[in-house]
């Protein structure tokens, strides 16, 4: 139905794919798989008027077509779901989806029946979100349901979905999936981009591999498994590891003492509820939990992002009392924020400029800043964290999303901290990056660093931690240790475990 022929594109002196033959098929979901900076989102943005191709042909229906702009796309049917969100936060939910092609009467802007198609989507994807709700209101995965909702409001022949369960929960992933068998049964053909590569074996019909921007393999759902997938991805079979061993485990460095957070979305109630926790240096202690558990509100709040209702943080030893983002941070406690774009990046910023922001003070004296010293940090963080870029002057929008969350971890790792907290760093990310992160953090644990890992991924938890604390409803339901069963971890949850 729709194909790429000989596509090739190429950015400066980068070229990201080379000469890429891809088809979608009717009715079906096609995977796309592969590493970040393997070429998928490129591959997508072509196919759907995103961007043009340097070389190479798109065909629909057989014939050649030439996209300049993505409504050109969008007219002929194609329409796509964005990895990085795409919206605006200060408007609301039902000028998200229908902002640029209004519903009109002659009396203007019909807003009733905007509103009426939005309830009618939200109600589709099982969601409870109110139309008229400011953007910004929503937390993440919230904003990835509306994202797909405008998506879906098009009546696209062809779908482009860019890593669009990164933010969901399980019984989101679910409603989604549901969405697509119903949209296939329609007729409308699907490309499916995810890490999430068990997730994904659920409903593809044909996988297609990426690897430096040349398709290295492609074959039908019946024909492949995850070790075909990891194997044409990386050129290897891989393993994320165990959690790190053969180093002592020291003193507390974080003290959570009885933490309550207000629920900004509900007056009166805790979206963290007198939680207590200890963290020892040299430890890595996994957080995990559905969506809304109150993982993220604890983190920010003990980041100084959020204030809290009662209970005390100490840092080593000593309460934080009332201590800026900043003061945290120049005391050693730092978070890795789980919305990269809003919270961790600046997009007006070179990737080196991104990844010095934090430890400005370590090379500026007064007015004057050590340009030398300066590179000096950024050179060793790109090949500390391997972030795929031309260089520390190349701009952060260059890079892909997991290009992008390596930028937000080594910009925090080069602060030199005594904690760091991560929130849903492997977002996006894909199996060989998530493996450099795990070495990282378990090469600062033997250090003495000690992390607090919050994830939705239960693989995840029994790959890195020394302890995995369970979170539901804002308070800690369970605590395991790294022999734990995934059925044990997702039943104190709350998740429904399928046998």
């Amino acid at each position: 139905m729709l194909s790429a022929r000989n596509v090739a594109k190429t950015y400066g002196s980068v070229q990201a794919l080379k000469g890429v033959n891809f088809d979608v098929h009717r009715g079906q979901v096609t995977t796309l798989f592969g590493e970040n900076g393997a070429g998928k989102s490129t591959l997508m943005k072509i196919l759907s008027g995103v961007i043009r191709p340097t070389s190479g042909d798109i065909l629909l229906e057989g014939h050649p077509v030439s996209f300049h702009s993505a409504n050109d796309a969008r007219d002929l049917g194609i329409s796509i779901i964005h990895q990085e969100l795409s919206l605006a936060p200060n408007m609301s939910v039902r000028d998200n989806i229908f902002m640029g092609r209004e519903i009109t009467t002659a009396a203007g802007v019909d807003y009733a029946e905007e509103e009426r198609q939005t309830r009618a989507l939200m109600e589709e994807l099982e969601e409870d979100i109110d139309p008229l709700t400011p953007v910004e209101d929503l937390r993440l995965g919230q904003q990835q349901v509306v994202e797909i909702a405008r998506a879906l409001s098009v009546n696209a022949r062809i779908l482009i979905m860019d890593e669009p369960t990164s933010a969901l929960s399980a019984s989101e992933v679910e409603v989604l999936f549901k969405v697509i068998r119903d949209l296939k049964a329609r007729g409308v053909s699907i490309v499916y981009i995810s890490h999430h590569l068990e997730e994904a074996l659920q409903i593809t019909d044909h996988a297609v591999v990426l690897r430096d921007g040349t398709m290295t393999a492609r074959a039908p759902r019946s024909e492949i498994d995850l070790e075909w997938i990891v194997r044409n991805m990386v050129g290897e079979n891989f393993d994320l590891g165990s959690p790190p061993e053969g180093h002592a485990i020291g003193q507390v460095a974080l003290e959570i003492d009885g933490l309550s957070v207000p629920d900004a979305s509900a007056t009166g109630r805790s979206a963290v509820d007198s939680l207590s926790l200890k963290l020892r240096a040299g430890e890595i202690v996994c957080l995990y939990g559905l969506m809304g558990a109150g993982r993220t509100e604890m983190l920010e709040c003990i980041a100084g992002r959020l204030p809290k209702s009662g209970g005390r943080v100490l840092l080593e030893g000593r309460e934080l009392g009332r201590a800026s983002i900043a003061e945290r941070i120049a005391r050693g406690l730092v978070l890795v924020p789980e919305d990269r774009q809003r919270d961790g990046l600046v997009q007006t910023m070179s990737v080196g400029e991104n990844l010095s922001l934090a430890s400005i003070g370590a090379f500026t004296r007064g007015l004057f800043t050590s340009r030398k010293r300066e590179k000096v940090l950024v050179d060793a963080s790109i090949r500390d964290v391997t972030i795929k870029t031309d260089g520390g002057q190349a701009a952060i929008g260059s890079l892909s999303g997991g290009n992008q969350q390596k930028v937000v971890i080594g910009k925090m790792l080069a602060t030199n901290p005594r904690v760091v907290m991560l929130d849903e760093p492997s977002r996006g990310i894909d199996i060989g990056a998530k493996a450099e992160v795990f070495r990282l953090l378990a090469e600062g644990a033997q250090r003495g660093l000690a992390v607090i890992y919050s994830t939705s991924e239960v693989g995840e938890c029994l790959s890195i931690a020394h302890r995995i604390i369970v979170m539901r409803r804002g308070k800690i339901s369970a605590e395991f240790g790294p022999d734990a069963t995934k059925e044990q971890i997702m039943a104190a949850s709350g998740e429904a475990v399928v046998a």
